[in-house]
């Protein structure tokens, strides 16, 4: 049986002779001959340059690594936030291009153009290419963050279009016609007003059917998921092959008016278990919020954390933000967490494992979301059900029955170079992450589920946890509409199992919250009240429908019950009874969803986090109570 290697171990090896870099700042006070040494072990074992280590474990900064490296190539040292590039020669490269390179061209100096890094350790690696396109080069010196800063304040009004455009037209919402969905819905409210003045009982009767079938294929879709997930083929006890490097991680966390969770952010990112010299943690703020980046500034961040600000643009979205921020980055691995996000301490170490022992074709890995706030009220309790029943029972089903798996908006880590391809995140989608994981299947890749646990804030008051489930339900509409442009080429593109499972999470979705008043009306059979669809049909078969509709409540509440057993939260079931009056709140979401399609179809309905703080589940007495 094999053992995880210790990264984090400080490595003991005999006497060696330092690296240049190295050696420098042992000479001049700023580290010890022994720390360079260990520094100069760790980057060969994770197979990284060592300045990274320096800068990440032992606290040495950017602005002393680029005096050091000036010194050693006898390279000028440049600011280019003092002395700015020159802007034909940086849109000539591409501010792209040279974000992701870490190469700008500054200047030029007679027939020589020089180009600055941080760097210039891989500057052989670019130079025949720099000569090609600017002919004789020669190599300056400065910081990553002086590079970002000089491409940022010449370049930001392109970088914001282009993180808007990055996913190609086809295949994004950016083109969703507000005034043609206005007239649509218009047209189909006068139908169904006149369809039921008309023909009351007739239309109705239809609307059940309709109802009815979906409750039904929606049922047996959970049904399939939850035996896939009872029968897993794979073996518990199955010994994953340890990665011989890890890889390094560059995670996205978007903050909008964060104020109240930002102070606590930094906390839970400093208990993360992974060595942090292959750490890249962007904390990203829009330009005009000024209180989250205040509240960013007071506090002293790490040097594997850094601050990046998006400019102002036509939105301002969380998709948008993720796409500026990416050609900042350079990990192999890109992940996305939320402000509020608690991730687990071995959460990185256990997807840095999954994707080495996974096949090529999986490029993202989805892990489980949970509440830390789940006894605040009734409200958190059930939302935690939902949740425990969607990451536990049916995504996991899903990935298993090979059907496409709608991702959720954080807890996700993707392979970079299938990310990039794809054209990241479509900016205009208010649900990004379930595009995303349909553009990932249309593509040829697939989604696997970790068992790592995130915890998040449950929305535990009524109004925003309407607006914030109108804004999913909503991009849920505009993303079965945007891939359902040309059923025919969906249909080629994932085959045909796949395509219906498209059609039961996204159609099957909508219509089990639109209809959800036609559903309940026949709760009011045991009641005596008359139901006008037992007209329609034979007796034997309405009751049949009936027993239908019940069996599916009971199959709710056992699958819930097997969610919650899975997340040992077993003090939840009594709860599960009550979704009966938590989900005809999600109608009136749906509702609100609707009529945004035509009104603002890209409004980003922000939640406030921060709001509820983690509470912990009653626990059990330590006596059971005597009987009399």
């Amino acid at each position: 049986m094999s053992t995880a290697p210790d990264y984090n171990a400080k490595p003991t090896l005999p006497f060696q002779e330092l690296s240049p870099l190295t050696h420098l700042l042992a000479v001049e006070g700023k580290l010890s001959h022994a720390d360079g040494i260990d520094a100069e072990v760790m980057a060969i074992r994770a197979g990284i340059r060592v300045a990274d280590v320096v800068q990440s474990c032992f606290d040495i900064s950017a602005y002393t690594l680029a005096e050091a490296y000036s010194t050693i190539y006898q390279a000028q040292r440049v600011n280019p936030t003092e002395c700015l590039p020159d802007a034909q020669l940086l849109t000539t490269f591409g501010p792209a291009r040279a974000l992701s390179l870490r190469l700008l061209p500054w200047q030029k100096m007679g027939t020589d153009t020089i180009i600055l890094t941080d760097r210039p350790d891989h500057f052989d690696r670019h130079i025949e290419m720099l000569r090609e396109q600017f002919g004789p080069v020669r190599l300056a010196i400065t910081t990553r963050d002086e590079i970002n800063s000089a491409i940022t304040n010449l370049c930001a009004a392109s970088l914001a279009r282009s993180a808007e455009t990055r996913v190609a037209a086809s295949m994004s919402s950016r083109n969703w016609n507000a005034h043609r969905a206005m007239i649509f819905g218009l047209c189909v409210l006068f139908a169904l007003v006149f369809l039921f003045v008309q023909f009351p009982t007739a239309t109705f009767q239809v609307f059940c059917i309709w109802a009815i079938v979906m409750l039904a294929l929606n049922m047996g879709l959970k049904v399939a998921a939850a035996l896939a997930c009872i029968s897993d083929p794979k073996t518990k006890n199955k010994q994953n092959a340890i990665p011989a490097r890890l890889p390094k991680f560059s995670l996205l966390i978007p903050l909008y008016r964060e104020t109240e969770i930002a102070e606590h952010l930094l906390e839970r990112l400093l208990e993360i278990d992974y060595p942090k010299e292959l750490l890249d943690v962007c904390l990203i703020t829009e330009r005009e919020d000024s209180l989250t980046r205040a509240a960013l500034g007071r506090t002293v961040l790490p040097t594997w954390i850094r601050p990046i600000v998006v400019p102002d643009g036509s939105l301002r979205t969380k998709p948008r933000a993720l796409n500026y921020a990416l050609d900042f980055t350079d990990g192999s691995i890109i992940g996305v967490y939320d402000a509020e996000d608690a991730p687990a301490p071995d959460q990185l170490r256990r997807v840095a494992e999954e994707f080495a022992n996974c096949g090529p074709r999986v490029a993202c890995i989805q892990g489980v979301l949970d509440y830390y706030n789940d006894s605040t009220n009734w409200l958190t309790r059930c939302f935690t059900v939902e949740y425990a029943t969607w990451f536990r029972v049916v995504l996991p089903g899903l990935e298993r029955l090979k059907l496409v798996v709608p991702l959720g908006g954080t807890t996700l880590f993707f392979k970079r170079d299938v990310l990039e391809n794809l054209g990241g995140w479509d900016a205009h989608n208010v649900t990004e992450d379930a595009d995303l994981g349909v553009r990932l299947a249309r593509a040829g890749y697939s989604t696997k589920l970790v068992d790592t646990v995130t915890q998040e804030e449950a929305n535990g008051r009524f109004w925003p946890w309407v607006k914030q489930r109108s804004r999913w339900l909503k991009g849920y509409a505009i993303t079965y509409a945007l891939h359902m442009r040309s059923p025919v080429r969906l249909w080629r593109d994932l085959g045909t199992w796949r395509f219906f499972g498209v059609q039961m999470l996204f159609a099957g979705t909508l219509s089990q919250f639109v209809l959800t008043p036609i559903l309940l009306t026949f709760w009011l059979i045991p009641f005596g009240v008359p139901h006008p669809f037992a007209d329609a049909i034979p007796v034997p078969m309405f009751w049949g429908l009936v027993g239908l509709f019940f069996v599916s409540e009971v199959t709710n509440l056992l699958i819930a019950a097997l969610a919650l057993e899975k997340a040992k939260k077993t003090w939840l079931i009594k709860w599960a009874v009550t979704l009966q009056f938590y989900f005809p709140l999600a109608a009136v979401a749906a509702y609100k969803g609707l009529f945004e399609l035509a009104w603002k179809p890209f409004y980003w309905d922000k939640t406030v986090h921060g709001v509820l703080l983690p509470t912990r589940p009653p626990q059990p007495p330590l006596h059971p109570a005597s009987d009399a």
